[in-house]
């Protein structure tokens, strides 16, 4: 399954690229917003198009280049974390810059094909990084990233916890296997919400002291030993929030977000505009408030007074659409 824009009729819209204007895809993934941005931009603005997963960037430069994604000849194709925007924005001298776009949504290529343990309906090792083993490249290929800079998705080597060497990077398996028990229960109850954190935490540590924690399935397992038979009956899969507890983690995803509205905040142009599409509630809140603290401060005007949702006709069709989240703000002059 291709991965599908979600929203694109309503980001057009509240964004409202005209021609000439340059914008940036925080998320570009498989290129669907910057392809229907691109169209309305040219014939001289500029997409800067960040990807934070090689193989994800890889796959977009190759469809570019094959011209099976129809992007105009007017995108700059980055690899990096969106952490790192500002240094981004500079290295590439791209400004003015009128509108920016975050889509926080996991593809389905990571849920499908990915084969990093995103998914629990799935078998695979525990590694659920999005920034993962640039350094196996193929040294062939005339597809080369940009340099991934040490930002919070890869952490600096002197961080003893995360590892000494760049190389070992912090995993859903080091956290499960590695971290204290009351760590692990922290970020089950404030990264997945999960409301049998304990018991979770409790019963990884029992299951790792026999053996190392390595796949999926063997998580969800566990899972399914420490909660209630009546929660594994649930229309919700119970290991969902463990595994989104475990995914905001190792990527850092919160910290990573904060810090980008600030900078993209810097970034933009007066009557610049930026758009965050969030699938949960933790994501939805960080954007609300900033929306809300910056509005105060007289630095943004908010353009959508409740989030923008999915038409019951968008979810049929795309039923990953189905908690998504549109915000939207504009800077002031």
């Amino acid at each position: 399954m291709s991965h599908i824009p979600v929203l694109q009729k309503e980001v057009l819209e509240y964004l409202a690229p005209r021609p000439n204007e340059n914008f940036i895809d925080c998320t570009i993934g498989g290129g669907g917003h910057s392809a229907a941005i691109s169209e309305r931009i040219a014939p001289g603005g500029k997409i800067l198009g960040i990807e934070w997963d090689f193989e994800l960037y890889k796959k977009l430069a190759a469809k570019i280049k094959n011209k099976k994604q129809e992007i105009k000849n007017n995108l700059i194709l980055v690899c990096d974390n969106f952490a790192n925007l500002e240094k981004i924005v500079k290295k590439h001298n791209f400004k003015p810059v009128q509108g920016i776009l975050f889509d926080l949504g996991l593809s389905s290529w990571h849920l499908e094909e990915s084969e990093r343990g995103f998914s629990f309906l799935k078998d695979e090792p525990l590694i659920m990084r999005y920034c993962w083993k640039q350094e196996t490249q193929d040294p062939k290929s005339k597809i080369q990233p940009q340099p991934i800079s040490n930002g919070l998705g890869c952490p600096a080597p002197n961080n003893k916890r995360l590892g000494q060497n760049f190389k070992e990077l912090l995993t859903a398996e080091k956290i499960i296997n590695e971290w204290s028990e009351s760590d692990i229960e922290r970020i089950l109850r404030e990264y997945g919400e999960e409301r049998f954190t304990k018991k979770i935490a409790q019963k990884i540590v029992e299951q790792r002291r026999i053996n190392r924690i390595k796949s999926t399935f063997q998580l969800v397992e566990i899972i399914k030993k420490a909660v209630p038979q009546w929660y594994c009956r649930q229309k919700r899969h119970p290991a969902t929030k463990t595994f989104q507890a475990l995914r905001i983690a190792a990527n850092h995803e919160l910290e990573n977000l904060k810090q980008a509205l600030l900078q993209a905040l810097d970034i933009l142009e007066p009557k610049g505009r930026i758009a965050v599409i969030s699938f949960h509630s933790l994501e939805d809140r960080i954007v609300k408030s900033f929306f809300k603290e910056k509005k105060r401060e007289g630095l943004l005007n908010i353009l959508t007074k409740k989030p923008i949702i999915p038409t019951l006709k968008e979810i049929s069709s795309n039923p990953r659409s189905r908690s998504a989240k549109l915000r939207v703000a504009v800077k002031t002059n």
